[in-house]
């Protein structure tokens, strides 16, 4: 039961943390968001460093981490443009389906499909199908369109990210992985900050920023307490429901609805990412 609350925890955490860097990145430039959220988190990481580690990463550590937060820049960059310009309810659900990505680079590399990942697979795609249809009497469907295929490109970057942070050797532990994946962000995101023009935040909205990149490392760090006294594979099945909180706070604080085959394909789509993490462990 405590890793349940402890997963359900770090899956609340992850999906208001993507809603409220969504929201942000309505009022400011997504550039500005992504280097000031990964700047909080950067912070909270070092502190799970200082706490849970004693001795200095190895070099495949330091370079499947830096490669991992790469990654992770392109994917948050693309999801967080998607979530500006679309329906965070949809958007979110069709970024989780990035899961598939590490699971084809198992079988690439000679890993066996078991049936619970099959179904997986396949839930996935017919959900990111029946919710990438155009939203009945939406005003800009063009908009609409965007953020789906934003998404889906979101997805396949989240995807690569996962599958080069699984390299980073979890035998020497997850907190340098955890601080490392974040330091690509800073330089990269400052460097498109110097050549372009736009309007910095206000104090109110970097608090607000820095916070919710520290929550989401809180979310890894109830993560990895949940599989501490659980099962894997109880606790990633709990873990991949993410996107249920962004949906809630969206629907709670925007408003959003959604025509009905939309919500059958992304109750669809989460179920999909469940089996596959199921099928995974």
């Amino acid at each position: 039961m405590l890793a349940i609350l402890l997963a359900l925890g770090a899956s609340g955490c992850w999906g208001i943390a993507d809603f409220g860097a969504g929201l942000a990145s309505r009022r400011l430039a997504v550039p500005v968001v992504l280097l000031v959220l990964q700047a909080g988190g950067l912070l909270a990481a070092g502190a799970i460093v200082a706490v849970d580690s004693d001795a200095l990463p190895s070099a495949h550590v330091v370079a499947m981490s830096l490669a991992a937060g790469t990654a992770s820049v392109v994917a948050l960059t693309l999801f967080y443009r998607a979530l500006a310009v679309g329906t965070m309810s949809i958007v979110a659900p069709l970024v989780s389906t990035g899961a598939i990505v590490p699971v084809v680079v198992g079988i690439w590399r000679g890993d066996s499909l078991g049936p619970a990942t099959a179904a997986g697979i396949g839930l996935a795609l017919v959900g990111v199908m029946m919710a990438s249809r155009g939203q009945r009497g939406a005003r800009r469907p063009a908009r609409a369109r965007a953020a789906i295929v934003l998404a889906l490109a979101a997805a396949v970057a989240f995807g690569s990210f996962l599958a080069l942070f699984e390299r980073a050797n979890a035998a020497e532990g997850i907190a340098w992985p955890i601080l490392l994946a974040r330091l690509p962000a800073i330089p990269l995101m400052g460097a498109v900050l110097l050549v372009r023009t736009t309007r910095l935040p206000t104090r109110r909205e970097f608090t607000a920023t820095m916070m919710l990149g520290q929550l989401d490392c809180v979310a890894v760090a109830l993560y990895g307490a949940a599989l501490t006294h659980g099962e894997l594979g109880v606790v990633a099945v709990v873990g991949s429901l993410y996107p249920v909180g962004t949906v809630l706070m969206a629907r709670a604080v925007l408003g959003e609805r959604l025509a009905r085959v939309q919500g059958a394909g992304v109750a669809t789509a989460l179920l999909g990412v469940a089996l596959l993490s199921a099928g995974a462990t």
